[in-house]
């Protein structure tokens, strides 16, 4: 007869198996997919293109990164910053940047359009009525980018059954241990998943850092506007495109956005707030993480056995885990993530918080205003807070 620590015992050995084993696998489909990150570049390939950069307040290394885009070596580009009040802080930079790269080059839109509850997606209506070409492409402002990127992201497009195209990202300029704790997050859980899903076919991806799309199929899947009142309107956007039948590519190409958070509070929340979007975007493959989460689980499994064999099975789970990490993080070149390790088995521990509180918490913050979520990952405003972002 099974008592109850028997029982649990045995459970926790599935998510100690099922994440080391999964763990190791996306050694694999991180390695296969970044095998040959240029291989679908097209040289021949350089239509007319602009670039929406949504911006709102003062970041980290805000005026380098958005420079970054107006130094590409791409023959014809348009790049329109957008900003919703010209009392923003960020509006003086914007300025510079048009008086350094000239104004036929760089466009700086100051609009109020409220179309719905997502500022990201406001902000951009008023810079795409601004749009010269037809391909789009939609660039965080905190993304710091190589002089080829926009080679590599529009090259896709060349094919006409591509729909959108998107990049992968690594987090970097952890400061802070909170910083540090958040680049592991998207460097060492979410980026490997991603991959390993779009390796093994398991589910799509769009990724909201940088996505290039034509003015038609955007128009064709409702346009921007409709978009305004979605939580995660990247997922919306390749969801509409994939079910249009057209395809959705994620280029082996990987781009920097650069983390800024003022402190633990504003990381817990953005912690909480990135399991909502991924909740409310892929809500089966996301409450099917718990089966591989596998430092909670150790340290529960070695706290009921409180023997030798529970140990070892806690450092092996932890070993496993920091050393598959690690060459997932060399592959991406993501030098930060390999320094920050010390801290995935603290952040994989409270990272089963944040799953857990994602399924009880319906509200978010973002960019200092709190949403309640509603139904199909929309958001409706409630009241503004005093939190940055």
């Amino acid at each position: 007869m099974f008592s109850l620590a028997d029982i649990l015992q045995l459970l926790c050995l599935i998510p100690i198996l099922g994440g080391s084993i999964f763990s190791i696998l996306t050694v694999v489909t991180v390695q296969r997919f970044l095998k040959n990150p240029n291989q679908k570049v097209s040289h021949h390939f350089t239509p007319p293109i602009t670039v929406l950069k949504p911006v709102r307040g003062l970041e980290k290394n805000l005026k380098l990164n958005l420079q970054t885009i107006a130094n590409q070596d791409y023959p014809n580009y348009q790049v329109i910053y957008s900003v919703q009040d010209p009392n923003d802080p960020a509006f003086p930079i914007l300025q510079e940047i048009q008086k350094e790269f000239g104004s036929e080059r760089i466009s700086v839109v100051i609009s109020t359009i409220e179309a719905g509850a997502n500022g990201k997606v406001n902000n951009l209506l008023g810079a795409i009525q601004e749009a010269e070409h037809d391909i789009i492409i939609i660039s965080d402002s905190d993304t710091n980018l190589k002089p080829d990127y926009l080679k590599n992201i529009v090259a896709p497009l060349a094919n006409s059954q591509v729909g959108c195209v998107c990049t992968l990202f690594k987090v970097t300029k952890g400061d802070h241990w909170f910083e540090k704790m958040e680049l592991l997050t998207i460097n060492a859980d979410f980026i490997p998943s991603v991959i390993f899903a779009e390796v093994t076919g398991a589910s799509n991806a769009c990724l909201g850092p940088s996505i290039a799309i034509k003015r038609s199929t955007l128009e064709e899947i409702g346009g921007l506007e409709s978009l305004a009142d979605y939580l995660v309107e990247d997922y919306e956007i390749g969801r509409r495109v994939w079910t249009s039948g057209k395809k959705m590519v994620l280029l082996p190409y990987i781009i920097d956005t650069v983390v800024d958070l003022e402190n633990w509070r504003n990381w817990w929340t953005h912690q909480v707030y990135w399991d909502q979007n991924t909740y409310l975007a892929k809500p089966l493959p996301f409450i099917a993480t718990i089966l591989i989460r596998t430092i909670p689980f150790a340290l529960l499994f070695a706290f009921l056995r409180g023997d030798l064999i529970g140990l070892f099975v806690l450092i092996g789970a932890i070993i496993i885990r920091l050393i598959t990490a690690g060459m997932t993080s060399q592959k991406m070149k993501d030098i930060e993530g390999i320094k920050s390790l010390y801290l995935l088995p603290f952040r994989d521990l409270i990272g089963l918080v944040f799953w857990a509180l994602s399924f009880t918490q319906r509200t978010v913050v973002w960019r200092g205003v709190e949403f309640k979520l509603t139904s199909h990952g929309k958001m409706v405003v409630r009241h503004p807070l005093t939190v940055n972002k």
